[in-house]
C-alpha cells in the first residue's frame, strides 16, 4: 500500500470522511442513505484486512470476502453499494465474478484491483462491465476518490431517474386531458381511445416490438384523433352524409394535430404515429398521401386498430359490425390500404389468441 498504515488507526486533518452523516459533498440535502456499503474480495487476508479498516475510518459499512463464492453469498444477503475486488484470485477471478454477479445484480459497480494480469487489459476490465480499476499496490486516497466518483454518479442517476419518471407523468397526465376533452365533444368517440390502444398495443406485442416503443403507440392511440377538435362538433354527430367541406375538415386533422399541439414537447415518434395514422400503404391516404416505405410501422399498426375500433363501433350514420364482419373488411384490403404484416397480426390475435375489447 502507498499510503502509510498508520493513518488507518488515527485520521489525519488530510483524510476527509467521504459523507458526513449530515451533508453531502455537493452541498446539497442529505440523503437518508448517506453511506455506501462496500464489499472487498481479496484472497490476501492482510491487504483485506487494511481496506476494510480504512473503509471503516471513511464511514464506510463494509463487508469481507476472501474468494468469489463467498462474495456471491453475500451479495445474495445483504444490500452491498459497492464491490472492490481483486483480479487474481483461486476459483473464479475479479472479472468472473463480476460478470457472474452482474447477472443477478447489474446495479451494483465494480472496482476492480489489478497486479500483474496479463489476460486482462484496462480496456477489456471496463468492456467486461467494471466502473473503474485500481492498480495495485493501492493508494487508499486514490481509492476514496474512485468510491466517491462512483456513488456521486450513482446519485445523479437517481436524479435523473426521478425527473423521468415525472415527465413521463406529465405526458401521460396531458395526454389524458386532450382525450377527454375530444370525448366531450362526441360521445361516439367516448372510450374509443382506449380501445384502439388496446388494439394497436396488443398488435405490436404479436409482431414484437419493444416496450419502450409500444407505450409511446398507446399515448399516440389516446391523441390520434385531436385534430378533431378543430372539426364543429355537428359535422362529428352528423348522421347523414358529410358535405364536401365537411369532409376537407375531417381529412385533414391528422395537420391539426400539430397545430394544436405545436408549443407542447410531446416525443417526435408520438407527432409521427398521430400526423400518419390516416396514410395507406398504396398512397391513397392523407395528409400527404405517401406510400408504406414512408410510413413509419406504429402509424400502420395504429392504422389498422383505428379501422377494425370503428367498424365494431356504433355511429350515428351506421350501426356497429360484427368483429368478424370489421376483419373481413380489412383482409379484403390486406396489402393494399393496410400494412399485410399487421393486417396477419390482428387476424391472429382476433380468430387465434382470443382478442376482444375491453379485455386486453
Amino acid at each position: 500500500m502507498r499510503d502509510s498504515f498508520e493513518e488507518l488507526s488515527s485520521p489525519n486533518p488530510g483524510m476527509e470522511l467521504l459523507y458526513t452523516p449530515n451533508s453531502r459533498p455537493d452541498g446539497a440535502a442529505p440523503y437518508l442513505d448517506i453511506l455506501p456499503s462496500v464489499l472487498v474480495v481479496d484472497d490476501d487476508d492482510q491487504c483485506r484486512r487494511v481496506l476494510l479498516n480504512y473503509l471503516e475510518l471513511i464511514r464506510c459499512a463494509c463487508k469481507g470476502a476472501a474468494n468469489g463464492p463467498e462474495a456471491l453469498e453475500i451479495l445474495a444477503q445483504e444490500r452491498i453499494d459497492l464491490v472492490v475486488s481483486d483480479i487474481k484470485m483461486e476459483g473464479l477471478d475479479g472479472v468472473e465474478l463480476m460478470q457472474e454477479a452482474h447477472q443477478t445484480y447489474p446495479q451494483v459497480p465494480f472496482i476492480i484491483m489489478t497486479d500483474c494480469a496479463p489476460e486482462y487489459s484496462y480496456h477489456a476490465i471496463i468492456n467486461a462491465g467494471a466502473s473503474d480499476f485500481i492498480a495495485k499496490p493501492i493508494s487508499l486516497g486514490e481509492l476514496r476518490a474512485k468510491i466517491w466518483r462512483i456513488q456521486k454518479e450513482k446519485d445523479i442517476l437517481r436524479q435523473l431517474q426521478h425527473s423521468l419518471a415525472r415527465l413521463k407523468n406529465l405526458i401521460e397526465n396531458t395526454v389524458g386531458a386532450l382525450a377527454s376533452t375530444l370525448e366531450q365533444r362526441d360521445p361516439y368517440t367516448a372510450r374509443r381511445q382506449n380501445r384502439v390502444g388496446d388494439l394497436a398495443c396488443a398488435i405490436a406485442r404479436e409482431m414484437g416490438l419493444p416496450e419502450e416503443r409500444i407505450e409511446v403507440l398507446r399515448l399516440a392511440a389516446f391523441v390520434h384523433d385531436i385534430g378533431k377538435m378543430g372539426v364543429p362538433a355537428d359535422s362529428l354527430t352528423n348522421p347523414g352524409a358529410l358535405t364536401a367541406i365537411e369532409m376537407s375538415l375531417i381529412k385533414v386533422h391528422c395537420q391539426a394535430f400539430f397545430e394544436i399541439l405545436n408549443t407542447v414537447q410531446f416525443p417526435k415518434p408520438l407527432y409521427e404515429m398521430v400526423f400518419q395514422h390516416q396514410e395507406r400503404v398504396n398512397g391513397s391516404g392523407h395528409p400527404l398521401g405517401v406510400k408504406k416505405p414512408m410510413i413509419i410501422l406504429e402509424a400502420r399498426i395504429l392504422a389498422v386498430a383505428e379501422v377494425v375500433e370503428a367498424l365494431r363501433s356504433q355511429r350515428p350514420y351506421r350501426p356497429a359490425l360484427e368483429l368478424s364482419a370489421a376483419l373481413e373488411e380489412i383482409s379484403k384490403d390486406r396489402g393494399v390500404l393496410y400494412d399485410g404484416e399487421v393486417v396477419d397480426a390482428c387476424l391472429r390475435l382476433c380468430h387465434e389468441k382470443g382478442f376482444t375489447f375491453g379485455t386486453s
